[in-house]
C-alpha cells in the first residue's frame, strides 16, 4: 500500500471536515468532485508536461452522461458512477488524440478549443441536456438500497469521500508503477524516451484516458449531489480554477492537488462571505502571495522545508 500514512490523514481530515462542518456538506462534497478534477489535470500536466485548459470538458463529459443516465431509468449512484467514469475516459481519448497532435502553446489553444466545443454543444442539444436551463430532476436511488441522498448531504459527502479516498489509493498505484515512471521520464526528456524505443503518443493517450476517467468521476459526483447538471460543469472558467488551484498546491505529488483545492475553494468561500464585492481581489492576491513565495506550489514549499530541516538536524548530529 503506497504512502499509507497519507492516505490515512486524507481519509482523517474529510471525517474531521464532516463532524466540525455539519452546516456546509453540500460545501465539502462539491470540494471533493473539484479535487478529482485537479487530480486529473495533475495526471496529465503534472506528471505528463501537457499543459491543458480544457479538462471541465471531461468533468463536464461524466457529470452529463451520469445525469442522462439518471433521468432515464438508471439511479443506482455506483453506476451513474461508472457511467460518468466511461464517459470521461471516452472524452479523455477524443480530447488527446487531437491535443497530442500539437507541442506547446498550440495544445494550450487546442484545450480551450476543446472546452469551448463542449460547452456550445451541451447548450445546443438541450433536448438531452436541458440547455442553459440545466439538466433537473435526477432522482438518485439510496446507495446500497439503504443510505438516501438527503437535502442534509451526509450520504453525498461521505460517498463522495470514499470515491476521493478510492482513486488517490488507485492513482498512487498507476503513477509510481513503470508506466507513471515512463510519463515522468516523457516529461523531463520526450526525445530521449523515444531514442530508448518507447512510444510517447499511446502512453500519453492512456494517461489522458485515465485522467478522464477520474475527471468523469468526479463529474458524475456533482451531478448525484446536487441533482442536477448545468453549463458550468463544462465550463472554460471551471478548468482554468482547476488548474490554478493545481498550481497553488504544486504539480506531480497528487498531494498539492488535494491541498490546492481545499485551500482555494476554502479560502474563496470565507473571503466571500466576509466581502461579497471584493472577494476575488482577495483570492488574487492570495495566489500572486503563493506563487512569488513558492513557485512549486505549497507541496514544493512545505518539501524544501523538509529538506533543510533533515539536513539541520544531521549537521548537528
Amino acid at each position: 500500500m503506497p504512502d499509507l500514512a497519507g492516505i490515512v490523514i486524507i481519509a482523517a481530515v474529510g471525517m474531521a471536515g464532516y463532524w466540525l462542518f455539519p452546516d456546509n456538506l453540500a460545501l465539502l462534497t462539491r470540494i471533493v468532485a473539484v479535487a478529482l478534477l485537479v487530480l486529473s489535470i495533475d495526471l496529465v500536466t503534472g506528471y505528463c508536461g501537457v499543459a491543458t485548459l480544457g479538462q471541465a470538458a471531461l468533468f463536464g463529459a461524466g457529470a452529463y452522461a451520469a445525469g442522462i443516465a439518471c433521468v432515464n431509468g438508471m439511479t443506482e449512484p455506483l453506476t451513474l458512477v461508472l457511467i460518468g467514469a466511461v464517459a470521461g475516459a471516452v472524452a479523455g481519448l477524443l480530447m488527446g488524440s487531437v491535443m497530442l497532435r500539437a507541442h506547446g502553446l498550440a495544445q494550450l489553444v487546442l484545450s480551450i478549443a476543446i472546452v469551448q466545443l463542449f460547452h456550445e454543444a451541451a447548450n445546443k442539444a438541450s433536448a438531452y441536456t436541458g440547455g442553459s436551463d440545466g439538466l433537473s430532476g435526477l432522482m438518485v436511488s439510496p446507495l446500497f438500497g439503504v443510505f438516501a441522498f438527503d437535502l442534509w448531504g451526509k450520504t453525498a459527502y461521505l460517498f463522495g469521500l470514499s470515491l476521493l479516498v478510492f482513486v488517490f489509493i488507485a492513482l498512487k498505484f498507476v503513477v509510481s508503477s513503470p508506466f507513471g515512471i515512463l510519463c515522468r521520464g516523457i516529461k523531463e526528456d520526450p526525445i530521449r524516451v523515444r531514442a530508448m524505443g518507447a512510444f510517447v503518443f499511446p502512453v500519453l493517450l492512456k494517461m489522458f484516458a485515465i485522467s478522464g476517467a477520474v475527471a468523469g468521476i468526479g463529474g458524475a459526483l456533482a451531478a448525484i449531489s446536487t441533482q442536477v447538471v448545468g453549463l458550468d460543469s463544462v465550463s472554460f472558467e471551471l478548468s482554468a480554477n482547476a488548474l490554478v488551484m493545481l498550481v497553488l498546491g504544486g504539480l506531480g505529488t497528487l498531494y498539492g492537488a488535494l491541498a490546492g483545492t481545499v485551500i482555494f475553494m476554502g479560502f474563496e468561500h470565507m473571503v466571500s462571505a466576509i466581502n461579497p464585492f471584493h472577494w476575488m481581489t482577495m483570492v488574487g492576491a492570495l495566489l500572486i502571495g503563493v506563487v512569488l513565495a513558492a513557485p512549486s506550489g505549497l507541496s514544493g514549499l512545505l518539501g524544501t522545508i523538509s529538506r533543510a530541516t533533515t539536513r539541520g538536524k544531521g549537521g548537528r548530529g
